[in-house]
């Protein structure tokens, strides 16, 4: 009983050791267009809102060793990428059809007759930034049709912060319509992540693939070094895992030089249909949506998630990058961890 109890106490000293070590540091530049999140003086994430993309994102992101997990791609492109899907640059949050408006797809390389069907993302505010043992930064964005609408109004929070090797951003998104705003079922949305060349799927051949407009977009095979697997927490894997649904969602892989990194998304239970399905495909895009219903499940009926003019609906969502192959018993604990997590 006393081992027991003595272990607890170091358990819990390590961990209260761990957190008082690690600090982060959030420093903002405005005049760049971007604000850095460190832990211990090293680079975790920054969130950006450059002029060439259509939405602010998290850019990039880096494990606690030091591996970078997301895609180069076309922020910052890196030699063996794929170059396909231009909208997807680091972790966004966004929607494919909201008043019939697609705001997903979105980017320089839409042809100018297409623009005026599609929505940006505008960054408006800094709110706050924190620093400490966890960092934290709160933004203001509006979405903007291509006919010039403001349809809602986004306040998000993110908390950053490390214990042993897991890097964690919780995510608090909250939308707020200014006129009613209509979420079709589509399956582009809403919390995406695309990510390095070493967690793409080796059996992904490529192919094309098309938006709900019907633009395609062509993926090239290219599975050499890719390693990376998903799993969720009804215990699909791989492949499969597209167009299912549960609370959580990870993906595995290993570098070149034998570094083994797991991304994990966990939904939370007062997120709207939950447990989300998982827009994730083998050629990198990892998303968690749960908008989309149809869509992914043919006997399902169609969702439209609306929201009237002056309500707001919110979304939280954690995402924990580790340096090593999380165990489902792991996922488990920690999703349990996050949804018991008052709101």
């Amino acid at each position: 009983m006393h081992k027991l109890l003595l272990g607890s106490v170091l358990v819990m000293s390590g961990l209260q050791m761990a957190t008082a070590a690690s600090r982060v540091e959030v420093k903002t530049d405005e005049a760049k267009q971007r604000v850095d999140v460190t832990i211990d003086g090293k680079l975790f994430t920054a969130y950006v809102w450059p002029n060439t993309l259509k939405k602010p994102v998290l850019f990039p992101l880096v494990a606690a060793d030091g591996v970078t997990v997301t895609r180069g791609y076309p922020l910052a492109p890196r030699d063996t990428e794929r170059v396909d899907h231009p909208h997807h640059a680091g972790l966004w949050f966004n929607y494919g059809n909201a008043n019939g408006f697609d705001f997903w797809n979105n980017s320089d390389a839409i042809k100018e007759d297409q623009r005026p069907k599609m929505g940006t993302i505008h960054q408006e505010k800094i709110v706050s930034a924190k620093s400490g043992a966890k960092g934290e930064l709160v933004t203001d964005s509006v979405w903007e049709t291509g006919a010039g609408q403001k349809i809602l109004n986004q306040r998000t929070k993110y908390v950053f912060w490390q214990m042993g090797d897991a890097r964690t951003i919780d995510m608090t998104v909250t939308l707020t319509a200014l006129d009613k705003v209509v979420f079709h079922d589509d399956k582009e949305g809403v919390l995406g992540i695309r990510v390095a060349h070493f967690l793409e799927s080796p059996t992904e051949k490529g192919g094309t693939f098309a938006d709900a407009s019907g633009r395609p977009t062509k993926v090239e095979g290219n599975t050499a070094g890719a390693t990376g697997v998903y799993l969720t927490s009804q215990g699909v894997q791989g492949d499969a895992v597209w167009s299912t649904r549960g609370k959580w969602c990870k993906l595995t892989g290993t570098t070149p030089d034998g570094h083994t990194e797991t991304i994990a998304i966990l939904d939370h239970t007062e997120n709207p249909n939950y447990p989300t399905y998982w827009h994730a495909r083998g050629y990198g895009l990892f998303a968690a949506n749960p908008l989309g219903q149809k869509i992914f499940d043919s006997k399902q009926p169609q969702l439209d998630y609306t929201v009237e003019k002056g309500k707001s609906v919110t979304f939280h969502y954690r995402v924990v990058i580790s340096s090593h192959d999380v165990t489902a018993d792991e996922m488990n604990k920690a999703s349990a961890a996050f949804e018991a997590q008052a709101k």
